[in-house]
């Protein structure tokens, strides 16, 4: 990275979602940066085992809250200003926008400018976590910044793809007329330890699959592609971003691009398992390619993804191990 560190010791970070699968490894990082790091979850996909290591902490402070309802400002560790706010909160995989499509359009809608609100309040930089499903279901590949996405308004992703795209909508709307420091990173498909077992996308299915001696349930005909990033490059990238003075959009992700089948094949072998691909029902929307264009990354920040799928894969895969055994 070409960024020079900005948040560190004496300095206080707020993460909404940061029990959460990434958040709570960006969390670690911050911490370990000697941040004093104050998370506020409502449990709904997050799990305080993700961050139960560090409750011992003293830089550390767990609040229980829905950012949807405005912060708790009663709780003192929400009382003192904070120099950085990252809304990461949402939940966000394919079987959450069928099971959670209110909670996930509050959460990008409500929840969005109450935390804009308070960066702003505290002359804090404001970190916005923004998806590759903003482009929806691509016509252009791979993917830039410039892109405006084709996006259905009213299919079942759109809960998840509009609710993210309102808050970079609101986010720019508050860098531009109220001045506020603000940033958003898109994150493309992530994976690594702390990923739900029943979390619906396709790694962690895979894996409990494979693992379980299942078959391995691929949509469609499994030509459909995702380009998987492991989630300790996609903390450096979005850390830089937060670092620098740059406001975004950036990709973060990397440009591994396999197919889901192909992504399947290296699961079983991976994993040493005799699980079978079974071909089913592909969902509806469900993108055709997705792999971020990085040059925006590379000039900016001087990102530069570091980890193997397989290297990536392998450490995913003794996570859920020890957590299916």
């Amino acid at each position: 990275m070409n960024v020079t560190p900005r948040f560190g010791p004496d300095h206080r970070v707020l993460v909404s979602g940061g029990a959460g699968f990434v958040p709570s490894h960006l969390v670690d990082s911050l911490i370990g940066r000697g941040c004093t790091v104050v998370v506020v979850d409502n449990f709904v996909t997050g799990s305080k085992e993700n961050v139960a290591h560090l409750v011992d902490n003293p830089r550390f402070t767990l609040v229980e809250a829905d950012v949807t309802e405005g912060l708790p400002v009663h709780h003192p560790a929400l009382a003192e200003r904070f120099d950085a706010v990252l809304h990461m909160a949402s939940p966000a995989s394919p079987t959450d926008f069928a099971v959670l499509p209110i909670e996930i359009l509050r959460v990008g809608s409500l929840g969005t400018l109450h935390l804009l609100d308070r960066a702003l309040a505290d002359n804090a930089r404001f970190l916005m976590a923004s998806t590759s499903e903003a482009y929806g279901d691509p016509l252009v590949h791979p993917q830039p910044e410039s892109y405006w996405g084709n996006v259905n308004p009213i299919g079942i992703r759109s809960v998840y793809d509009e609710s993210k795209r309102f808050s970079e909508a609101a986010t720019m709307a508050y860098q531009r007329h109220r001045g506020l420091d603000a940033a958003i990173v898109r994150i493309f498909n992530t994976y690594g330890p702390r990923m739900r077992p029943d979390d619906g996308r396709a790694i962690p299915t895979f894996i409990s699959q494979a693992l379980r001696g299942e078959p391995l349930t691929v949509h469609g005909t499994g030509t459909q592609t995702r380009s998987i990033c492991y989630v300790d490059d996609l903390v450096r990238g979005i850390l830089a971003l937060l670092d620098s003075g740059e406001t975004g959009p950036v990709n973060c992700g990397t440009e591994h691009e396999l197919t889901m089948r192909e992504l399947a094949e290296l699961i079983v072998s991976l994993t040493g398992s005799t699980s079978e691909v079974k071909f089913v029902t592909r969902t509806a929307d469900d993108p055709e390619k997705r792999r971020p264009d990085l040059t925006l990354a590379r000039e900016l920040l001087g990102y530069a993804p570091q980890v193997a799928p397989e290297d990536g894969l392998r450490r995913t895969i003794e996570y859920f191990r020890t957590r299916l055994a």
